[in-house]
């Protein structure tokens, strides 16, 4: 009988062995993942707070005694604050353009019924796998043609474009999911088709809203190849595009590109870490139907 009992708990306790090493073994891979994308920022932060007399023989370490005068060496000026405004204006004329334009034509390929509906929807996500910079010469020709190059609507329409095939597709799963019965009882109590979009739709859809938001945020505040192509003036280039020649500029002074490049990053982590919770709802908006 004792014999019969220690080979069947055997079994048991090598499962439990076995479990713990996997999730051992995970913890470990995911914190080294983890470690390997903060790195860049760790570095970026540290070193933005050294001189380069420090930088120099501590590239790696924490500062020993911070400074600020990478910072106020990068704000010497008027070019940061001001590539930083127009990053700031491109960046929400882009995001309220998409999302509001690409609800409208969400809700209408998602409820409504009309002659090539789904040719006209599969047209728009195929464009979703062509590189923007395939289109960047023809865009180019485009924008001088009709004078708006070396303006902020040149990217903004741009941009506008590039996001708008993914902001369609997404918010249009999204709206298919929205229970047929929420829309009959709207239509019941009377609502038009534009308060139905307005009243239910949008407000059902607002963690999805926010996902599209942020991610189009980020895209925007970070592109490089558009704006560098068509805003050529300085008093009119992005954050990015400016950094880049700031960067040739201090080239020998890792410690102030680093601090322009922190400035650059801060509005993005504060807007992902007010926005998060939104953000992961609207990950997993469309994966349940109402």
């Amino acid at each position: 009988m004792r014999i019969h009992e220690n080979t069947s708990s055997s079994p048991t306790i090598w499962r439990k062995l076995r479990d713990r090493i996997q999730n051992a073994f995970l913890i470990v891979v995911l914190t080294i993942i983890s470690l390997t994308a903060l790195f860049p920022l760790y570095f970026l932060l540290v070193t933005a707070f050294k001189g380069q007399p420090e930088f120099v023989v501590n590239q790696l370490g924490l500062p020993k005694n911070p400074v600020i005068s990478s910072f106020e060496r990068a704000f010497q000026g008027r070019e940061i604050p001001l590539w930083f405004l127009n990053s700031s204006v491109v960046t929400i004329a882009v995001v309220i353009i998409v999302v509001l334009l690409g609800s409208l034509a969400a809700y209408a390929f998602a409820r409504m019924h009309f002659r090539l509906r789904d040719f006209l929807f599969n047209s728009i996500i195929s464009l979703m796998v062509v590189p923007p910079v395939l289109m960047i010469i023809p865009v180019f020709v485009l924008m001088v043609n009709i004078n708006l190059i070396n303006t902020l609507w040149s990217v903004i329409l741009v941009y506008a474009g590039v996001l708008m095939p993914f902001t369609i597709y997404m918010l249009t799963g999204f709206f298919r999911t929205v229970s047929r019965e929420i829309i009959d009882a709207a239509v019941v109590d009377g609502c038009s088709t534009f308060l139905i979009y307005w009243r239910i739709m949008l407000p059902l859809a607002r963690p999805a809203l926010a996902t599209l938001m942020i991610v189009n945020a980020i895209y925007v505040w970070n592109e490089l190849l558009i704006a560098l192509i068509l805003l050529q003036r300085n008093e009119l280039k992005t954050l990015m595009v400016g950094l880049t020649a700031f960067k040739s500029r201090y080239n020998m002074d890792v410690p102030v590109t680093m601090a322009g490049l922190a400035i650059a990053t801060i509005p993005l982590i504060i807007i992902y870490l007010f926005s998060q919770r939104q953000f992961i709802r609207g990950l997993v908006a469309g994966s349940i139907k109402g």
